[in-house]
């Protein structure tokens, strides 16, 4: 509904529909322009008090009635701030104070002067948690938009940089941005996250990108594998955009969402860009090789241990000496559980103590374990070298994806033995190449299908060429 000229009719319906007999952060404002009557709307904490002195300070002193004409010629002529939009439909205008703009009526005026005088409460701009930098830039994303945005520009200043901006949530009204290069992006791709993302019909993203990934993939329950890649660091989101990548940024959330991303794109690591390329590849070839060790380890151990026969002279040392009270599966899925309990406890646990309950798990609920006969020393030793190694990729999902997988060969290996453990591996390669992209691509891309030169990108890290090398 659009509003009316009469001054009176928009403070009432504003009034009732902002709630600001109840919302004591609503502020409402009666001034007098030039003797006509106006009103201000605006929510405290969000609009800046020096811009609004200036604003009422020039109402005050520099306004002719000439430039009272309408509501065009009074924002360009009145109102001493740069980013200025009139409004005239009462759902964008009360969306868009709530969105912290200042929204002004004035008599006679058919249409709203929305003045952006926004500001978000704010954390400071530290280096990323979860995603350190070796060498690389030490700012990290915020739970700001704009500011996010702006980290992006301040690295791609390319006119073909493109940041569309979109709303999700009939209540919420959460704001998101599309970031991608025009002349690179997938259309058909992005046409098809537009589209997937206006047919959304929900009341808010409750749980910021999660919930927007919700929306965009259908996962069936039995994949546990992630489709998206997230990062807190400007300089990933950066780099990924200029291959061609779309990143979605999500207001009140500090991380990015970057799409399409493939297995080999999720396991990709940052920092090594940041060494020489023989460094780079010894530290990403590790990272494979200790990842497939945390898939592997414990379930290959079992799968021995179940084939005696099978173990040479030389590896005799991984048999038990003593016969185990406790079967050697329940151990194993009993501190798979175990050390998630630990991750969460940690959690909760006050930062002045962490080391403490770190020291009381590790050393004495450890020891005690193997000396009351819970646990066989062997099953300790693989289990902690597994919940050490996990975190040698960077992605959280994809963390628990292996997790569930090398639960999953357990199992298999302990009920058909041999035969369970290589069933396990066709069955999780199986899940892997059924698995699909945002865009639709094979999730083991570039292995299948194969590109033996992006495939070997995948595994060695080389040096930047300039255009006339390639």
């Amino acid at each position: 509904m659009r509003i009316s000229p009469d001054i009176n009719k928009n403070i009432d319906v504003f009034k009732k529909r902002l709630h600001c007999d109840l919302n004591f952060d609503i502020v409402f404002r009666s001034i007098t322009i030039c003797g006509r009557t106006a009103a201000m709307f605006f929510v405290d904490g969000f609009a800046k008090d020096d811009i609004i002195e200036k604003l009422m300070e020039f109402f005050y002193s520099n306004v002719e009635p000439d430039q009272l004409a309408d509501a065009h010629t009074f924002s360009k002529a009145c109102v001493p701030y740069c980013e200025v939009t009139l409004r005239e439909e009462e759902e964008e205008i009360a969306t868009g104070i709530l969105s912290g703009e200042l929204a002004l009526f004035v008599d006679g005026f058919d249409r709203c002067v929305a003045i952006d005088t926004r500001t978000y409460p704010q954390r400071e701009n530290a280096e990323p948690e979860k995603d350190r930098a070796f060498r690389g830039s030490k700012d990290a994303f915020v739970e700001t938009l704009i500011l996010n945005t702006a980290l992006i520009r301040r690295r791609i200043r390319d006119p073909q940089l493109c940041m569309e901006n979109m709303t999700v949530g009939t209540k919420s009204k959460t704001d998101l941005s599309l970031c991608y290069l025009d002349d690179k992006v997938d259309k058909k791709l992005l046409t098809n996250i537009k589209n997937r993302i206006s047919a959304s019909q929900v009341e808010a993203l409750t749980m910021n990108q999660q919930s927007l990934a919700d929306l965009l993939v259908k996962k069936k329950w039995y994949n546990p594998f992630p489709k998206f890649k997230y990062s807190e660091r400007p300089d990933v989101c950066a780099a990924q955009i200029l291959e061609g990548d779309i990143v979605i940024l999500v207001d009140n959330a500090p991380y990015a969402m970057i799409l399409p991303s493939a297995l080999f794109d999720i396991t990709d690591e940052v920092n090594d860009y940041y060494f020489p390329p023989i460094t780079g590849t010894y530290l990403r070839l590790t990272r494979f090789l200790v990842t497939l060790a945390t898939l592997l380890i414990t379930p290959l151990w079992l799968m021995f241990l179940m084939t005696p026969q099978w173990i040479p002279d030389w590896l005799s040392f991984i048999v038990p000496k003593e016969e185990p009270h406790i079967p050697i599966i329940a151990q194993l899925l009993i501190l798979e559980i175990a050390i998630d309990g630990l991750k969460l406890a940690s959690l909760s646990t006050p930062s002045m103590l962490t080391t403490s309950l770190s020291v009381i798990s590790a050393i004495v609920v450890g020891d005690f374990a193997v000396e009351s006969g819970w646990f066989s020393a062997e099953t300790m030793l693989y289990m902690a070298l597994v919940a050490i190694a996990t975190y040698t990729q960077p992605n959280f999902e994809l963390g628990y994806a292996i997790k569930f997988m090398r639960m999953f060969l357990l199992l298999a290996t302990w009920l058909f033995g041999a035969w369970g453990f290589f069933i396990g591996l066709i069955v999780i390669f199986l899940v892997m190449v059924s698995n699909r992209t945002v865009s639709g691509g094979c999730y083991l891309y570039p292995l299948i299908p194969l590109h033996p030169r992006d495939l070997m990108r995948k595994f060695f890290r080389v040096r930047l060429k300039s255009k006339s090398e390639r």
